[in-house]
C-alpha cells in the first residue's frame, strides 16, 4: 500500500516549545529488520513499543515517526487524560450507563499504564499528576449540564464534589465561572514532556526509534517491509498507532471524522501579573459543554502561563489552510479576555492546532487489519487515555494475551459510514458552528 498522505500539524506544538531542544533526530537511513515494528510515536505507539518490551522482552522493536516526538498530535493536546466518559458529541459528556462503565474501566487501564510509565522512566509531577479536574459552568445552562452530569456520576457510583462561585474564584483567580464539578481520577500532564520523556525511557530500555521517518509504503512479502524515504524495515509484525492516518494506509475510507482543535498559549506572565490574577497556580478546567473552552493553568518549565483552548474544524483533508490559525486566534482572544480581564494586554507566545479522530459510533479500531498488521487506533477525542489503552491493547492482542478489554475493543462493531464527502464536510462543520453557537459564553 502507498501513503497517501503524510501528517500535517498546524503552528508550532507549544508545548514542545516550553522544553530544551531534544538531541538531533536519527532519521532511518538503510535497511534493518526488527521483530517488531511500530509506526506512530504518539501515546498509542510509544504504549505499545512498552507493553511489547515487558512482554516481549529480548525481541527488537523499532518505532517509526514522521516527525519529531512532541510535535506531533500526541504534543498537541490540552494535557487532560480523563477517566470518565467524555463524548464531545454529547451535551454533557455522559451516555448509556452501562456501555460509560465500561468506558470508564478501559480509561483507568490507559492511566495506569502511563502512570507505570511515568513511574518506570523517572518522569516528574509536570509530566504526570493524577490530580483530578474541574468541568467549569458559566452560565445557568453551563451549570444544568454539570447537574445532569453529576447525577450521571452518582448513577455509575463516581465521586465528584460541587463547587460554588466562590471555590472557582479561589482556585482560578477569575469571577467568570459560576460552579465547577470535581473529579478525582484525571491525570493532568504536560503532553510533551511526557512523551518525550517516555520515548527516552524506551530507548535507555532497548528499543530503537527513528524520528523524522515517514512511512511511504507498506507492503507484505512474507514479511511486512516499510519503506520511508530513506531505508526500509523489514518486520514480521506491525502495530499501526497512525489514529486517524489510518486513511492514508488505505483502511476505514468513509468511516473516519478527521477533526482538528486550536490552543493559543500565553507568555510567560510577570510576578505582578500574577499576583493580579491569584488563585493556584495550576489547575485543569474542561468546559460544562463540550464545545466550549478548556482553560489550564500551569506552572513550571517555561514560567507561569495559560492555555486556552476551543473550536473545532471537520477537515477530511487531515490539513488545514494557513489561515485557519488566524481566525481561531480571534475566537481564543475574546475567551482570554472575558475570563482574565486583569490579564489584559498579556500576549498569546505560541498558537497552533491538533488533529482528533472520531467516529460516529464512539468506537475505536483495535484489531487485525490483516495478517499480522495491527491497529491502535482512532481515539475519538481522548488521545491521551484512549491512545495508551489502545497501544497496550494492540500489543497484547498481537501476543496472544487476553484480557475483558480487549474483548471488548474485539466485540465492538466497526465506525460507521459517513455520508458522501461533500455532504459530511458541510454537515459537520455546519453543526460544529451551531454547537459553538449554543454553547454562549461557555466558549
Amino acid at each position: 500500500m502507498q501513503v497517501t498522505r503524510l501528517p500535517r500539524d498546524p503552528g508550532p506544538a507549544g508545548w514542545n516549545r516550553l522544553l530544551p531542544d531534544p538531541p538531533p533526530a536519527t532519521p532511518l537511513e538503510g535497511r534493518t529488520t526488527a521483530d517488531w515494528l511500530v509506526i506512530g510515536a504518539g501515546f498509542a505507539g510509544l504504549a505499545a513499543a512498552h507493553r511489547l518490551s515487558k512482554l516481549a522482552p529480548g525481541d527488537r522493536i523499532v518505532v517509526l515517526d514522521a516527525v519529531r516526538v512532541g510535535d506531533g498530535p500526541a504534543g498537541r493536546n490540552s494535557g487532560f487524560m480523563i477517566d470518565l466518559p467524555h463524548d464531545l458529541t454529547s451535551d454533557d459528556y455522559g451516555g448509556a450507563l452501562d456501555a460509560d462503565l465500561a468506558q470508564t474501566e478501559d480509561n483507568r487501564r490507559g492511566i495506569a499504564q502511563a502512570r507505570a510509565m511515568a513511574e518506570e522512566y523517572g518522569l516528574s509531577a509536570e509530566a504526570f499528576a493524577p490530580s483530578g479536574k474541574i468541568n467549569a459552568a458559566a452560565t445557568p445552562k453551563g451549570c444544568a449540564h454539570n447537574q445532569s452530569f453529576a447525577r450521571h456520576l452518582t448513577a455509575m457510583g463516581e465521586p465528584h464534589e460541587h463547587y460554588d462561585a466562590g471555590q472557582m474564584q479561589e482556585i482560578t483567580g477569575t469571577t467568570y465561572y459560576q460552579s465547577g464539578l470535581f473529579t478525582p481520577g484525571t491525570a493532568m500532564i504536560q503532553p510533551a514532556l511526557f512523551v518525550r520523556g517516555v520515548a527516552e525511557g524506551l530507548r535507555a530500555a532497548g528499543v530503537t526509534l527513528h524520528e523524522m521517518s515517514p512511512v511511504t509504503a507498506l507492503v507484505r512479502r512474507g514479511d511486512w517491509i516499510a519503506s520511508t524515504p530513506a531505508g526500509q524495515v523489514t518486520a514480521p509484525r506491525v502495530i499501526l498507532a497512525v489514529n486517524g492516518h489510518l486513511n492514508s494506509f488505505g483502511f476505514l475510507p468513509r468511516r473516519l471524522m478527521h477533526v482538528f482543535t486550536y490552543a493559543s498559549m500565553t507568555r510567560a506572565l510577570h510576578p505582578d501579573e500574577v499576583t493580579r490574577l491569584g488563585g493556584q497556580p495550576t489547575w485543569g478546567l474542561t468546559p460544562a459543554d463540550p464545545l466550549g473552552t478548556t482553560v489550564r493553568r500551569i506552572a513550571g518549565t517555561g514560567g507561569d502561563r495559560i492555555i486556552i483552548r476551543n473550536r473545532f474544524t471537520f477537515d477530511p483533508s487531515i490539513e488545514v489552510p494557513p489561515a485557519r490559525l488566524r481566525q481561531v486566534a480571534l475566537t481564543h482572544d475574546r475567551a482570554f479576555a472575558a475570563r482574565f480581564p486583569m490579564l489584559a494586554g498579556v500576549e498569546m507566545a505560541c498558537r497552533w492546532g491538533g488533529r482528533l479522530c472520531l467516529s460516529r459510533n464512539n468506537v475505536q479500531v483495535i484489531g487485525e487489519l490483516d495478517e499480522r498488521l495491527y491497529s491502535a487506533c482512532c481515539q475519538n477525542g481522548l488521545g491521551t487515555a484512549k491512545g495508551t489503552l489502545a497501544g497496550g491493547l494492540a500489543a497484547e492482542l498481537a501476543l496472544g494475551v487476553g484480557s475483558p478489554a480487549l474483548d471488548r475493543a474485539l466485540a465492538a462493531p466497526r465506525p460507521t459510514r459517513l455520508p458522501p464527502a461533500p455532504i459530511a464536510q458541510i454537515g459537520a462543520n455546519l453543526h460544529l458552528r451551531w454547537g459553538e453557537h449554543r454553547a454562549g459564553d461557555e466558549l
